[in-house]
């Protein structure tokens, strides 16, 4: 990670305080700061003779806020958080904050019938703008924690994104400790890709992608799987028994979609694991 803080959004839910738990884990495995921002919500124009107030409503969500830090940094048990409290709307403040940070930490607002989770437009929006990957936590049942074992997963596609996606996996795995899965899909342009020829194709260029890496993650072990099927479903069938499941922002080929359409959010909305949307890093 090139910052060195993890940035958590703030706003009162459960998904957040677990977004904050899983951050401040950690931010204390790998000492690294943790910065939790609430952004204050957009308020009505003023008008005049307005009751309440432009000036009581915003003092008002002020306060609001500075409680729902409070609870937040109380959650980050064992870690100094520093709590941020911005005027700007949630999705402008948490780029802007994005910008300097080793990764941006959202959880998401509950679950629907099914499992499935709600994902917002400020947390699509913050997949597809943030300025350093974008780690998205769903909160689990009870008093469970996301998954903390098994191996961390990643799409790999031949994009540039997905060779984001690569360079984020590789380097959770290794401080996990953890085998990375990388797994690539034989599915192009709406048809499967067969055959033994087809096989060896996706093969070579699932090692053309992993070259290189090996040298620098000498301590992560890597398993090569080629599937064939739509990609989000056979992600999501790995990401079942992961602990972190690593996909690019934008794709083509293997995984035709990840510019944020379906795919990608049937993978925020459907793993049970951490889901962590590599992005490029601010210039």
């Amino acid at each position: 990670m090139s910052g060195t803080d993890l940035v958590v959004g703030v706003d009162g839910s459960a998904g957040a305080l677990a977004a904050v738990q899983w951050a401040a884990r950690v931010a204390r495995a790998r000492r690294l700061g943790l910065r939790l921002v609430h952004a204050l919500p957009e308020l009505p124009a003023p008008y005049p003779r307005a009751d309440p107030t432009h000036e009581q409503l915003l003092e008002a969500a002020g306060a609001q806020g500075r409680v729902m830090l409070a609870e937040a940094r109380d959650a980050a048990s064992g870690v100094e958080a520093e709590t941020v409290l911005r005027p700007e709307r949630p999705a402008d403040a948490l780029v802007a904050e994005s910008g300097g940070a080793a990764m941006l930490v959202l959880g998401t607002s509950g679950l629907r019938p099914l499992g499935r989770v709600l994902v917002g437009s400020v947390t699509v929006a913050l997949a597809a703008h943030a300025q350093c990957p974008v780690a998205l936590i769903r909160p689990h049942a009870g008093e469970d924690e996301p998954p903390a074992e098994g191996p961390v997963v990643v799409g790999v596609d031949g994009s540039p994104a997905g060779e984001d996606a690569i360079a984020v996996a590789y380097e959770e795995a290794s401080w996990r400790g953890a085998r990375l899965i990388a797994v690539h899909c034989r599915h192009r342009d709406g048809w499967w890709d067969t055959g033994a020829t087809a096989e060896e194709r996706a093969r070579e260029l699932l090692a053309q992608r992993l070259a290189g890496w090996a040298e620098k993650y000498p301590d992560v072990v890597v398993d090569r799987e080629v599937v064939a099927g739509r990609a989000a479903e056979r992600l999501l069938d790995f990401a079942d028994r992961a602990q972190l499941l690593v996909v690019g922002s934008r794709g083509r080929g293997g995984f035709g979609g990840l510019a944020l359409g379906s795919t990608s959010q049937a993978l925020m909305s459907y793993a049970l694991c951490p889901v962590v949307v590599a992005r490029p890093r601010a210039k």
